[in-house]
């Protein structure tokens, strides 16, 4: 009998990230693609890759530190996965660099170029340097390092440059210096249609006028990557939103995890960080590119050259609600089920909207995770609750990077009049719910939506996500109770015909999988979710792959199940959809009824 506790059975959850992580990659190098479009994919590789530096290595990290020894299904231990995790990165960092010199080559010809102060023209170079004195002196910050100015605290994410310099009246002196680039500066500076110069090569043409007196060795620009995890004691909180704000400070000078070096570093630049930054040389990385990767958005979206994107995709209005009837009408009619963003969440919108206004509607109800910024969504609320009707929102403070934002949604919610939780302690409220209820006939009637994604017009448009909405009241009132837990002080509430976690849907896949398991041959499952680590639910699939049953599974990111292993998963297969559009829903299927016959 096979051991299904055997760690040989299961991919590390890391690993599987950074397999991921290089499908987005792929994407880059697809020539396929138009050349933003591939860039694009760089952008979001990038991205990808901060947060998880930021979060699960910080973890891993502070585990190993704290002398803890904890480990998934493969019982790899911190240490063992922070060295995988280096040699994976250092291995891919070739492959990167590569793709994207071709991709940059080959925006040349498209009339897109980013090239050193070095290659400008005259004209350009007349250009460049009005530029920082205009727009760059005033607020770059040059900081000496020696042992009266010690080694800046650089907060996360932070750019910079660092810079050897020669004493002009002492050439056998010489000195390291630090230039803070503040955000508030372009990574690159557009001279003109499609020509940019980073920025850090016209700082290094100014070096003379930052540090009087000195001149320029060499310099490389760096970037900072530190612990963003917030790790806040909830249960010793008396006013959690104050809490957060003070976590959100101290986010921006956590633990180093992360330097990145680019062109022009060398031995003695990783030394010195080494000695002056307190960080260990595994954690510097090299780079022959640019760094900051996230910034490379700002050419995608240079309008000039919308034709290398994608051609943007049109979502139609599922009918019924193409036409100018009441949604509350249509909704009394019949169920509405959509699958952004081939079709509209417009109607999603509107839904709320046209609630905030109707008279007859008396409350709202509704879970906000990422609403995004200057959202049509929040304000048709505030408009609710301002006109007197029931408001009642509970704002995720905790969904990770849109903390400051839903903090200021929650301010402006409540100075509305609405009703704003914060969360249940202990627990991300991770559902996306609204229930509006509306007096028709001298009697309550309620409707509702449920859905996969956020309410969030914007990422609506570039995530595939689900939407059901109906007003049948064995579903209204599940949602009744459902926020009602979470206003009051329930912890192990259920509902009849929905199921939320962590009290019920986990039991209840285990035994759906385990049901077409006893059908053997005859099962089928068919599951598409963002990822699979859950080792119970793993072991579950394994034993229904014994038993005959067919699993297709589509996970999109993490997957710690391992297909094809003989005897065990031969009849698992897994693919992960990585494209245009990011694949958000979770959805399942069962061939078989659960009831017993």
């Amino acid at each position: 009998m096979v051991n299904l506790k055997n760690p040989n059975l299961y991919n590390n959850r890391e690993v599987s990230w950074l397999h991921f992580n290089t499908r987005v990659l792929k994407q880059a190098q697809d020539e396929s693609l138009p050349l933003l479009e591939r860039l694009k994919f760089l952008a979001i590789y990038g991205t990808n890759l901060d947060e998880f530096y930021m979060i699960r290595v910080a973890g891993l990290k502070k585990l190993f530190t704290g002398g803890i020894i904890v480990s998934g299904a493969d019982r790899l231990t911190p240490l063992q996965q922070l060295r995988e995790i280096r040699k994976y990165i250092h291995q891919e960092q070739q492959v990167v660099e590569h793709c994207m010199k071709d991709i940059l080559k080959k925006l040349e010809h498209e009339g897109i170029t980013i090239k050193s102060h070095h290659d400008t023209n005259q004209n350009e170079k007349n250009q460049l340097k009005k530029y920082f004195k205009e727009q760059i002196y005033p607020v770059i910050i040059p900081i000496a390092i020696d042992s009266t100015h010690p080694f800046p605290q650089l907060n996360n994410l932070s750019f910079g440059i660092i810079v050897k310099l020669q004493d002009s009246d002492d050439e056998a002196v010489e000195r390291f210096g630090i230039i803070r680039v503040p955000r508030v500066l372009n990574r690159f500076i557009e001279l003109g249609k499609g020509v940019y110069v980073p920025i850090e090569s016209l700082v290094a043409q100014h070096v003379e006028d930052l540090f009087p007196g000195h001149t320029l060795i060499k310099y490389a620009a760096f970037r900072v990557t530190r612990n963003a995890d917030l790790d806040i004691a909830e249960e010793e909180a008396d006013d959690f939103m104050e809490l957060l704000e003070e976590g959100l400070k101290l986010r921006k000078k956590g633990e180093l995890v992360r330097l990145e070096v680019g062109v022009h570093s060398d031995d003695e630049i990783i030394n010195f960080f080494n000695r002056h930054a307190h960080i260990y040389k595994d954690d510097i990385y090299q780079t022959h590119t640019f760094l900051n990767f996230s910034s490379l958005w700002q050419i995608v979206s240079n309008k000039d050259f919308a034709h290398l994107l994608a051609v943007p995709f049109k979502p139609r209005v599922l009918p019924p609600l193409d036409t100018s009837e009441d949604i509350f009408a249509t909704l009394e009619k019949q169920d509405i089920l959509m699958y952004h963003p081939y079709e509209s969440f417009d109607p999603v919108v509107q839904f709320i909207q046209t609630a905030s206004k109707d008279p007859e509607v008396v409350s709202i109800k509704m879970t906000l995770y990422r609403s995004g910024t200057n959202s049509p969504i929040v304000h048709a609320l505030m408009s609710a609750s301002e006109s007197g009707k029931q408001v009642t929102v509970m704002v995720e403070l905790k969904a990770r990077f849109d903390e400051e934002n839903n903090l200021i949604w929650a301010k402006a919610l409540e100075k509305s009049g609405a009703h704003v939780i914060y969360g249940i302690q202990g627990f991300k409220v991770h559902a996306k719910a609204t229930l509006v209820t509306r007096k028709k006939n001298g009697k309550l009637k309620q409707y509702a939506h449920l859905g996969t994604g956020n309410y969030n017009p914007a990422t609506s448009k570039i995530y595939t996500d689900i939407s059901y909405m109906t007003s049948k009241d064995e579903i209204t009132s599940d949602l009744t109770r459902f926020f009602h837990f979470l206003t009051g002080f329930s912890k192990k509430g259920k509902l009849d015909e929905l199921y939320m976690a962590p009290t019920q849907i986990k039991p209840k896949i285990l035994s759906l999988i385990q049901n077409e398991a006893r059908k053997g041959s005859e099962g089928h499952i068919i599951a598409k979710v963002n990822s699979l680590v859950d080792a119970d639910v793993i072991r579950a699939l394994y034993k229904a792959s014994q038993a005959g049953v067919k699993i297709e599974l589509i996970v999109r990111g993490i997957c710690c199940l391992k297909p094809g292993l003989q005897g065990i998963s031969e009849n698992i297969r897994v693919i992960s959809i990585v494209g245009k559009y990011l694949e958000h829903p979770r959805t399942f299927y069962f061939k078989n009824d659960e009831v017993q016959t």
